[in-house]
């Protein structure tokens, strides 16, 4: 008997070892999780593009192929490699965070400065040459999952600048469930905003009551400008992110002026706003960020575009 007591004790024991990692990975997941908002909602706005023009009918089979192969990237390829750079090579982790910061950056500010000197859109013609919708639609998955493959790189990367622990399992496990709560989450967004319409159109062609097709005429007409206000919001949110990341970066390798300013003026700030003082303090540190992030992106602009890119594209072709 006293045999028994004492496995039941173990395995009590044990037990509570487990319910404590379980709260550690949600408390930790849920830390992660918000410090990739930016990236998340920029994802969320830019992937329905890629079902834009397709028939209704594979809209939700293509999202499924993209969202497939996001969960693909982010287990299979980049949390292996997330892990075995953070135990063999920690060092690189900031300076790969501040890539993928400029990134952000030039993303979103290339995006405004489109809005602000329209150019040609080299996708768009390039969509407009192809008459096979099954060629279109190959193409517009393999674009879709290699800008995702861009975006999990981030997230992971960002995941992990915010996991301290030491153990490798909580890490991966962390990683896990933090990357595959953002592709549900992305992509399951996804699925009912390029789904919207075609409710709005059932609603309003079968509704029974007044009131019911009054409300799908107002969805169809609303979404081009729910889309438009995800894009700005989307935009905003990547160069925020992308400003934060090089702010927060360059300060780690050593040069803390950038930071220490931008907190200073936030906190000067916020001391004379009372009851608001978080918040104020959190908006003035917020756009600091976002300047930095729009600077950063306007300046890498030539740069990508005249030189990475045209980089790319010659090593592709001779690859």
């Amino acid at each position: 008997m006293s045999g028994l007591l004492a496995l039941l004790d173990d395995v009590a024991a044990i037990a509570k070892v487990a319910a404590a990692s379980v709260d550690d990975v949600i408390g930790m997941s849920a830390k992660a999780g918000t410090k990739v908002a930016g990236v998340v909602i920029d994802d969320a706005a830019v992937t329905p593009n890629y079902v834009h023009g397709l028939a209704p009918a594979r809209e939700l089979p293509i999202i499924w192929k993209i969202g497939r192969a996001s969960v693909f990237n982010k287990l299979v390829i980049l949390l292996p490699v997330a892990l075995l750079l953070s135990s063999f090579a920690p060092w690189i982790i900031t300076p790969l965070l501040m890539l993928g910061g400029c990134y952000l950056s030039f993303e979103g500010a290339e995006k405004i400065f489109h809005v602000l000197f329209p150019h040609a859109d080299e996708k768009v013609a390039e969509d407009m040459e192809v008459k096979d919708p099954g060629r279109l639609e190959e193409q517009r998955v393999r674009g879709a999952i290699k800008t995702d493959f861009i975006l999990s790189a981030e997230i992971m990367t960002i995941i992990l600048a915010n996991v301290d622990v030491d153990s490798l399992w909580l890490r991966a496990a962390v990683l896990a469930v933090v990357g595959v709560a953002v592709t549900v989450a992305v992509y399951g967004a996804v699925a009912l905003i390029v789904k919207m319409d075609d409710l709005g159109v059932a609603m309003a062609t079968r509704g029974r009551l007044a009131a019911t097709r009054a409300a799908g005429r107002g969805l169809v007409k609303g979404m081009p400008h729910f889309m438009t206000i995800l894009t700005v919001v989307g935009t905003a949110a990547m160069i925020w992110v992308g400003g934060s990341i090089l702010v927060h970066g360059v300060a780690d390798l050593g040069w803390p002026w950038l930071y220490d300013t931008i907190h200073r003026i936030s906190v000067d700030l916020a001391a004379g706003a009372g009851g608001a003082a978080g918040f104020v303090e959190w908006a003035v540190t917020a756009a600091g960020d976002f300047v930095v992030g729009l600077v950063a992106g306007l300046l890498l602009i030539p740069i990508a575009t005249r030189l990475v890119g045209p980089g790319i594209a010659w090593a592709t072709a001779k690859a």
